[in-house]
């Protein structure tokens, strides 16, 4: 009897992997190399294959997954219509001259992710942990009426404990303090930890939290971003999560290299409308409703143009990654690129390949520790061929780089959450700062070669002399990055 019960439940679970098989081929709008990868799973190991689908393979519903009714009210849509009328006349106004030249790129922008221009930006750069959360403590300190805080990875250890115990005092003080964290990247999170803060007034939300406390079917799509908005006039961007290792506390990885960006300016109202927009598909009882405190009159604070742009799997496009190759194909003399994870699809493997082989110098910098070993392996064996085509590439030695960034002429840059891979693409909610401003990018450029004194290049005679063992671990990442 349990035999035949345990046949007829394998026979049920192959006959659904081909009806799930032929639902990817004919059904699902995906990529080649996506689906040949999960027919693949499902062919070689049909039974495991399938539950793994049912957990991260399914695609996600798109429909009205972000609203906020008070975007009207902001002005969003008319400025985003009155910019490009004025794009399409030549009638824009730059303040920075220099900015004209990417106009394209901010037009892309402003039609495939109603991205506004604002050009009276103040910007911080971070690239130490410590500093960021010591300046973030300090701005937070200083609120008065609202924290809006968002985190993919919130660890109640040392530091996550030390900037929950500010939260607290502030909402203690009448402050209005919302804290949203997702629920893969702080899985060890639950409300309980939060009784204190909950109680002292503030409020706390779960992006997509799991149905049961094993299984959530939505478990692929993971919100990377990080964005901290006060009172609607000091924001913050990039890469860093809440955790001990991102202060350098960790023994596995050391010190924690990554970049992050303090903004005063009109850019902090786009990241305020990302947070309620993200805040009120988490949240089924706390919608938060337009009220001017969030977008107050801000008194120019710098020069600085830039663009907040964000993306997800509840876009039909890849916003940052369009952008990303639309700032690489307009560089004119250097390529500069920080990512922990080189992953690149077809279309931004040959953007890279082309400008390298073109005499543009491209210069990538990556790990030298994995994170994720899969993950590592592939992004060894995609920057170890860029090589071929001339481009320079560095295995960073001073701990590991978590650096989200793309620099281009020392003229235009981007800092922010997407990785350079198929999940920061298409499957994570991420976001990024595009800047077209010579001062910060030229800092960032100049970061990026006080990096090179802290790494090891990677020759093409290393690169040719791994060993079997390596390059067999390389040949089963690269199969498998496309779901990575």
């Amino acid at each position: 009897m349990t035999i035949s019960i345990i046949s007829v439940l394998t026979a049920a679970t192959l006959i659904l992997n081909i009806f799930l098989a032929a639902a990817l081929v004919f059904l699902e709008r995906r990529d080649a190399s996506s689906t040949w990868a999960w027919l693949l799973v499902l062919f070689f190991i049909p039974i495991f294959g399938f539950f793994v689908y049912l957990l991260l393979g399914r695609q996600l519903r798109k429909k009205t997954l972000f609203k906020w009714e008070g975007r009207t009210k902001v002005g969003i849509d008319s400025l985003i219509k009155h910019q490009l009328h004025a794009l399409d006349e030549d009638d824009f106004h730059f303040r920075d001259d220099n900015v004209h030249e990417y106009k394209e790129l901010v037009y892309l922008h402003l039609r495939n992710n109603g991205a506004v221009l604002t050009q009276d930006n103040a910007v911080q750069i971070f690239n130490d942990g410590r500093q960021k959360f010591d300046a973030l403590i300090a701005d937070m300190e200083q609120a008065k009426d609202h924290i809006h805080m968002q985190y993919y990875i919130f660890r109640l250890d040392g530091l996550g404990t030390r900037l929950l115990k500010t939260l607290t005092a502030k909402a203690k003080e009448g402050v209005k303090v919302r804290l949203l964290y997702d629920d893969m990247g702080s899985r060890r999170l639950s409300k309980r930890h939060f009784k204190e803060f909950i109680q002292a007034g503030g409020e706390v939300e779960t992006f997509f939290p799991s149905v049961l406390p094993i299984i959530n079917p939505r478990l692929n799509y993971r919100n990377h971003r990080k964005i901290v908005v006060i009172d609607g006039r000091v924001g913050y961007i990039g890469g860093f999560n809440v955790g001990d290792e991102y202060i350098g506390l960790s023994r596995k990885f050391g010190y924690w290299r990554d970049t992050h960006l303090r903004v005063e300016g009109s850019a902090v109202h786009p990241l305020q409308t990302r947070f309620i927009l993200d805040w009120n598909q988490a949240s089924a009882r706390h919608d938060i409703e337009y009220n001017e405190v969030f977008f107050p009159a801000i008194p120019e604070k710098g020069v600085t143009t830039m663009q907040i742009v964000s993306s997800g799997p509840d876009e039909e496009w890849e916003q940052i990654k369009d952008g990303y190759l639309k700032l690489i194909n307009m560089a004119t003399e250097s390529i500069y690129i920080q990512t922990p994870y080189f992953i690149p699809d077809a279309s931004f493997y040959d953007a890279i390949r082309i400008a390298a082989l073109s005499g543009i110098d491209v210069r990538v910098m990556i790990p030298n520790k994995p994170d994720h070993p899969f993950v590592y392996w592939a992004t060894y064996s995609y920057a170890g061929q860029l090589l071929k085509a001339g481009a320079r590439v560095y295995i960073y030695d001073n701990g590991f780089i978590h650096t989200k960034m793309i620099v281009i002429d020392g003229k235009a840059s981007t800092v922010g959450t997407a990785n350079i891979d198929v999940r920061s693409f298409k499957l994570n909610f991420e976001i990024n700062a595009f800047i077209y401003d010579e001062k910060v990018s030229s800092d960032l450029a100049e970061l990026f070669h006080q990096d090179i004194e802290l790494s090891t290049e990677l020759t093409m005679d290393i690169y040719l002399s791994r060993t079997k063992l390596i390059k067999t671990k390389e040949s089963i990442a690269r199969l498998l990055s496309p779901i990575l």
